[in-house]
């Protein structure tokens, strides 16, 4: 036997913070891509994954990377490893919806002036077969 103790290898993942309102606790987004069994299609999958942040590091939109560590609490079992990059905002939306690029809103005219609403017709009664 070996002298040295061996390191197990832990899992890690690299994701975007989606939401950062509870302490300590951050969800992010995982992307990633499988091949369909039957069609051999790549087809792109997500899971979201709560970490632990002790220090309260990380904000939404950032880069991350978390590592697999024993449960903190029912639902966080990773723990914040480093932020890669601080990003903003329009990262998570893009994310979150699937979009590529988010394109600015056209700014709108001031709405027009509605019409009067309609009074409500009286219902006819169905006539009655003799």
């Amino acid at each position: 036997m070996s002298t040295t103790a061996q390191k197990k290898l832990v899992p890690t993942r690299t994701g975007v913070v989606t939401s950062d309102k509870r302490a300590k606790t951050r969800t992010a987004v995982f992307e990633f891509q499988t091949m369909h069994p039957k069609y051999g299609k790549y087809v792109k999958n997500r899971t979201r994954l709560q970490f632990h942040d002790e220090k309260n590091e990380s904000h939404t939109g950032d880069l991350v990377e978390i590592s697999e560590c024993r449960p903190v609490s029912k639902s966080k079992q990773w723990k914040l490893v480093r932020i890669l990059d601080k990003r903003s905002v329009t990262r998570v939306q893009n994310v979150v919806s699937g979009a590529a690029e988010i394109e600015p809103a056209p700014v709108a005219a001031a709405p027009a002036a509605k019409a009067p609403a309609k009074a409500p017709a009286a219902a006819k009664a169905p006539a009655k077969k003799a």
